[in-house]
This record gives C-alpha cells, sequence and structure tokens, in this order.
C-alpha cells in the first residue's frame, strides 16, 4: 500500500498550467528535474514519451517521474485542454523521494468513477477567477490531486521491483522525514545542526551527509526555504508588514531577511504587498 507521511506532505509547487491547443503543432522533447503532471481535460492528444507514441483522451494523464522525455504531437482536428503541473519535495514511504512507483507514464482514468476531474475543474476555476489567496488554494487541490491519483492507483499498477529502498535507505529516509517535521514545527526558533543533533541523538556531520543525499539540500539550506515559504503566505495575506513577516517566521533582522528572499524569489518581499494594496 502506498503510504504518505502525513507530517512532512508538504510538495513545493512550481507552476500550474492550463494548455489549450486547436491547431497542428509538434512540441519540444524534453525531460525536468522535477515532477510532471500532464492531464488531458479537454479533446485528445498524441505524445511521445521516450519514443513511444501514445493517444490521449479526456480524463487520461501523464505522471512523469524526472528525467522522462516527452513531447506532445496534436494532429490536424485534434482539439485539447491540458492542465500541466510541476512539483518536488515529494515522497512516499519507502520510495525513492520525488518518485511515483508505477509502472506506465501513462493512466487511464474511468471517468464515471474518477475524482481527478472534478478536482481539476476546481483547479482551472481558481486560477481564472485569481480571488485572494488562490495560489494557496491551488496548492491545496493539487495535494488533493496527488492523494486522489495515489488512491485510484490498482495494485498491478504499482511498480515495486528495483524501486522499493532497501531497509538502510529506508531508515535514512524515516530520518530526513523527521527532521523535516521537526523543522516545519520549529522554524520559527533558533535550529542549527546542533539542535537537530541534539534532538535526533545523531552526529550533526552524519545528519548533513544523509540530508543532502535524501533532499539534495543541506538543512540550514532547507529550514530557510521552509521559512521563506510561510513569509509568502504572511504576506499575501496582506496583514502584515515585511518587518512582521520575517519576526513570525523566525528573522528579527528584516534586512537579512528581505536579501535571502529576493534571492529565493527573484523579487523583494515589498513586491508582494504591493500587489497585495
Amino acid at each position: 500500500m502506498l503510504k504518505i507521511d502525513t507530517n512532512t506532505f508538504n510538495p513545493q509547487i512550481l507552476y500550474v498550467g492550463d494548455c489549450y491547443t486547436n491547431e497542428p503543432r509538434i512540441g519540444e522533447n524534453h525531460h525536468h528535474d522535477f515532477i510532471e503532471l500532464s492531464i488531458i481535460y479537454e479533446g485528445h492528444v498524441k505524445y511521445n514519451i521516450e519514443g513511444r507514441e501514445v493517444i490521449l483522451n479526456r480524463g487520461d494523464m501523464l505522471v512523469l517521474n524526472p528525467g522522462v522525455r516527452h513531447f506532445d504531437i496534436a494532429e490536424p482536428g485534434m482539439k485539447n485542454i491540458q492542465i500541466h503541473i510541476g512539483f518536488r519535495n515529494f515522497t512516499l514511504a519507502g520510495f525513492p523521494r520525488n518518485t511515483f512507483p508505477f509502472k506506465e507514464t501513462v493512466l487511464r482514468r474511468n471517468q464515471t468513477n474518477s475524482k481527478i476531474l472534478p478536482i481539476c475543474a476546481e483547479i482551472l476555476r481558481e486560477k481564472s477567477e485569481e480571488n485572494p489567496g488562490y495560489d494557496l488554494i491551488l496548492k491545496t487541490y493539487v495535494m488533493q490531486l496527488i492523494i486522489q491519483i495515489l488512491r485510484e492507483a490498482e495494485p498491478e499498477q504499482i511498480q515495486t521491483s528495483g524501486l522499493k529502498l532497501s531497509m538502510e535507505e529506508f531508515e535514512k529516509q524515516q530520518i530526513v522525514n523527521e527532521i523535516i517535521h521537526y523543522m516545519e514545527k520549529h522554524h520559527t526558533e533558533d535550529v542549527s545542526l546542533s539542535t537537530l543533533s541534539e534532538t535526533m541523538y545523531i552526529s550533526p556531520a552524519y545528519i548533513s551527509r544523509v540530508f543532502k543525499e535524501e533532499t539534495g539540500d543541506s538543512p540550514i539550506h532547507y529550514l530557510i526555504k521552509i521559512r521563506l515559504e510561510k513569509a509568502f503566505v504572511l504576506l499575501k495575506d496582506g496583514r502584515f508588514t515585511v518587518k512582521e513577516a520575517a519576526k513570525l517566521v523566525g528573522y528579527n533582522d528584516a534586512y537579512y531577511f528581505s536579501k535571502l528572499f529576493k534571492k529565493h524569489y527573484g523579487f523583494p518581499p515589498s513586491k508582494i504587498l504591493q500587489r497585495t494594496s
């Protein structure tokens, strides 16, 4: 059974986009270093996935793990609406990080029973209306979509051979999940490698190495991202100044916070306040 750790389930949503095609086109062959979900919301389209062509119809989807090359082909007469969602920081217990353990990239859905398209309808509605806080609502729907895809998966669709982690790898994953859970819960406090070491009863060097292997990030850089993402939500709310948001996520120095924010998002936190005013 596929299991999500509810304490650490917090995927980083990179984009949620909808694409309408009503004329012949051939997309560019590409791949990602994150997971992408591509759902056919209306119509039909052809995809080339690692050299294999397949026709996708309404309700079908692609679950594209990192490194899977693909492009779409709209032939004459083909019209479609697709929803593309990119995200990372996703883990299923016992499987490698940022991996959906499906045997096939293409998932077919029974339209009468599946809840996938109704969730997609809500995603499109939120995107079009852009009401205050819509990006946070979008993330909620994406998380719901991920869970629904896992719920609707048939046992024969799951790939366990060659993907399941060894006991040693699983233990490392559990350690990292506990560290992430701790940082999510205590991100406003003075968290350091020493703090984590004392809490986990593990040496700082081992924590750094294992965390880097699992996430590609250092624990402290990961903590910074947690703080900045939470600050982004606070600023979008419009009720807090930059200084107040900084303090609420653990930074007493608003100038230092602003530098970190701009480096991460590419624009200063004050720009969010300008959008909400």
